[in-house]
């Protein structure tokens, strides 16, 4: 089994679970590595730092700031000194304004990588689209499918045909959710059966056609998959679906892209 990396976590003290429970699912289920990402709205990012600190080589650090403030850029600056990999943002167009260029062309200066949050609608914008050309070599990290996976999103082709364009920018990558967010609980099921709409199968295998698997990387959204699919089923349903793709795409989906944008050293898992 190789081990996997998993892209979107949430851990604090007081909302959701800590870092500990976290940790446990990745040593029941062989994820050697997390990304601890900061709640939408929080600014706080000293407990993922913390986390960072407590188990070296376990977790990087995708930071939340507030994005009107003019002290943005510079505070993220200083969010990188401190050792964050990523910063968290919207991907709906922001007001223009030097601060808002200032804080994208930090984020471009200090190699971090942008994870966007947003309605499928915000990633298809024009100004989405200005911004990739604007900061071609910042990697920018669609969460859920660039949307395509959120439960706004309207079931039509022009959705996917939307992000799939996108593919034409390289510096934009999407990370893969976990299939339970799209895929509804059928009403029975049984055994060990995998209760999975074939339309999910198909969805992955269009963004890998469109993005290649180099540009994809896989996120559980924990602990919100705890009261979906399950963590452990999450990645097993996903790992099961992208080995159709071949053991490459499998192995770049779950780890090696992930260890390539946030600069994840390979080293044994031992907290």
């Amino acid at each position: 089994m190789h081990d996997a990396i998993d892209t979107h976590c949430h851990v604090s003290p007081i909302w959701y679970e800590p870092v500990e429970t976290l940790l446990f699912q990745m040593q029941r289920h062989g994820v050697s590595h997390a990304v601890l990402t900061q709640m939408l709205g929080q600014t706080d990012n000293a407990y993922l730092l913390e986390c960072a600190a407590r188990f070296p080589g376990r977790f990087s650090c995708v930071g939340g700031i507030d994005e009107s403030s003019d002290a943005a850029a510079q505070e993220l600056r200083a969010l990188a000194r401190a050792g964050i990999r990523g910063v968290r943002l919207q991907a709906a167009p922001a007001p223009a304004g030097l601060s808002f260029e200032r804080l994208w062309r930090a984020a471009a200066d200090e190699n971090l990588v942008v994870s966007c949050a947003g309605p499928v609608s915000a990633f298809m914008s024009r100004a989405f689209e200005r911004r990739l050309l604007e900061f071609p070599s910042l990697i920018v990290l669609g969460e859920h499918l660039g949307g395509l996976a959120r439960a706004d999103t309207p079931a039509d082709p022009d959705t996917l045909e939307g992000i799939r364009a996108l593919a034409r920018y390289a510096n934009f990558h999407l990370k893969v959710p976990s299939l339970g967010q799209f895929c509804p609980r059928p009403r029975t099921f049984s055994g060990r059966q995998r209760p999975l709409d074939p339309g999910a199968g198909r969805l992955i295998h269009e963004i890998v056609e469109a993005f290649g698997s180099e540009r994809l990387c896989w996120g559980s959204d924990f602990p919100l998959v705890s009261g979906r699919e399950g963590y452990g089923n999450a990645l097993e349903w996903s790992r099961e679906l992208l080995q159709s793709l071949g053991t490459q795409a499998a192995r770049n989906v779950l780890s090696n892209t992930a260890r390539r944008i946030f600069r994840i050293v390979a080293e044994s898992a031992s907290a």
